[in-house]
């Protein structure tokens, strides 16, 4: 049996102005990212916002094992199995973190056959999005640190800055950290840490954007601390919002890629649903249901997390609904959902 690497490897991709066609993206409203995946331009949304909205089918798990397994690979054999039928179809998915990628989860692109590709590209850099996200996050931070040193004007109390810094990477050393030593030139001593970017507020906010105008005012409600009278600060008060929005320009488009059967992939944000609401972007999920008349989406975690906060969070805000759920449940899964210890599974 070929590994996943193997098979992706070895995929005859066909350039991603060929598969966008399929469901009707003009080559004048993708940004090309080279050959195989580009970004889809916002303008394309003016031309498609009166369609009606396609199917929608939600896929879900029950618990899974710490590795996860089965809600991509389900997800993108259902899209395919879909296009194979004849229907118009996409799938919308997350873009994988490089922090699991490089961890016991592996890459998030699929497996065996039922696999998104370019999938090195998918699973590492892609097209930049979690760089801007990483950028704007730091740059934030960089600001709040540069207020406290320069007079601190918000009276910021530096024991109470929830505002850490991130990088996409499982870097246990940086959890917690001490940041301004060095003297007077370095800054004020404070304690802070680093979270992994997926966690970071920001791809939230990404996720849950309707434009760029939208994430701008949604950054600027960002709290960064507490004076030390308790009043909550935000991003509007340090004059960063349009710096941080300015980030995203690109980051804010979604992305489109292609599975081993040439079925459009709309992959776009990816906040983790223990600390977020574990959804692709909404700008990638509408796009999608314009554009095809079956979508496939997914949410991470288990039901009880994923696919309650898809419902609770994601629905709500974009004012969607699934039309169908499936839920995953591998036989290593029922096993752990039946009391296996992780040792014995």
């Amino acid at each position: 049996m070929k590994s996943d690497v193997e098979i992706a490897q070895e995929a005859k991709m066909r350039p991603i102005e060929e598969i966008a066609a399929k469901i009707g993206l003009a080559p004048e409203e993708l940004e090309l990212y080279g050959r195989y995946k580009a970004k889809v331009a916002l303008d394309a949304w003016q031309r498609v916002k009166e369609r009606p909205d396609g199917k929608l089918i939600l896929c879900t798990a029950i618990n899974p094992t710490p590795a996860g397994e089965g809600k991509t690979t389900t997800s993108v054999g259902l899209a395919d199995a879909l296009s194979r039928r004849g229907h118009k179809a996409a799938a919308a998915l997350r873009e994988p973190s490089m922090g699991p990628c490089f961890g016991m989860k592996g890459g998030a692109a699929g497996g065996g056959y039922a696999q998104v590709v370019p999938m090195e590209d998918i699973n590492l850099h892609f097209t930049g999005d979690f760089h801007a996200i990483t950028t704007a996050h730091n740059l934030l931070a960089a600001l709040i640190d540069n207020h406290i040193q320069q007079g601190n004007a918000l009276d910021l109390d530096v024991r109470r800055i929830p505002w850490k810094r991130v990088l996409d990477l499982n870097d246990r050393a940086l959890r917690h950290v001490v940041v301004g030593m060095g003297g007077k030139a370095h800054g004020v001593p404070r304690e802070t840490g680093f979270d992994i970017t997926v966690a970071s507020e920001m791809m939230a906010i990404l996720c849950l954007s309707r434009d760029l105008m939208d994430m701008k005012e949604r950054l600027g409600h960002i709290v960064i601390g507490y004076s030390r009278d308790g009043k909550a600060r935000r991003a509007d008060e340090l004059g960063a919002t349009g710096a941080l929005t300015l980030l995203f320009k690109d980051a804010i488009k979604p992305n489109i890629v292609q599975t081993l059967e040439g079925t459009p992939v709309f992959i776009h944000g990816g906040p983790f649903a223990n600390i977020a609401h574990g959804c692709n972007s909404i700008m990638a999920t509408k796009f999608a249901l314009k554009f095809a008349d079956v979508v496939v989406t997914e949410a991470g975690f288990g039901a009880d997390l994923g696919a309650e906060k898809f419902l609770d969070i994601k629905c709500r805000f974009a004012g969607i609904s699934p039309d169908a759920v499936v839920i995953v449940a591998t036989v290593r899964a029922l096993k752990m959902h039946g009391g296996l210890s992780k040792k014995e599974l």
